[in-house]
């Protein structure tokens, strides 16, 4: 089935493209979550016609992430946490933790945008990457220090 997409989706298109979808996939997910429209050809005028407005708005987002992404590379977040004896924490560290902190230094970042494959549970310092957008990313340290 094909579809117009609204929003980016992973693994399949960015937002505004005609791509070929499983019709299971479109009707039960895409669709009713507003992520694409059926491409019919009343939708498909309706994209011509906004295609070079898309085009626009995508170059001033790739604009604010590259600025974004530039004055997040030098950010350097510090975590106190009581820990063992060995450097492991009694809790963890996750994407929500790094979201809150960063929103306390004034960066406004989606939590997608983290890529924490699991928390961090180790003190020191540790790197996480950050992808504002498909081809937009950067990496900030992370240092986690006991607290006793």
């Amino acid at each position: 089935m094909k579809v117009i997409l609204r929003s980016d989706v992973e693994n399949l298109g960015r937002a505004g493209e005609i791509k070929e979808a499983a019709s299971g996939f479109a009707r039960n997910y895409l669709i009713p979550r507003r992520l694409a429209v059926e491409a019919t050809a009343s939708a498909l005028r309706w994209w011509e016609k906004g295609q070079e407005r898309r085009a626009k708005l995508a170059d001033e987002r790739l604009a604010q992430a590259r600025e974004l992404a530039q004055k997040l590379g030098g950010v350097s977040l510090s975590f106190s946490r009581p820990a063992g004896s060995e450097g492991k924490l009694f809790g963890s560290i996750g994407k929500s933790d790094i979201l809150k902190s960063l929103k306390a230094c004034g960066y406004a970042v989606d939590k997608q945008a983290v890529l924490l494959e699991s928390a961090i549970k180790q003190t020191g310092e540790h790197e996480v990457e950050l992808r504002l957008l498909p081809q937009v990313t950067t990496r900030i340290k992370v240092t986690v220090v006991a607290r006793e």
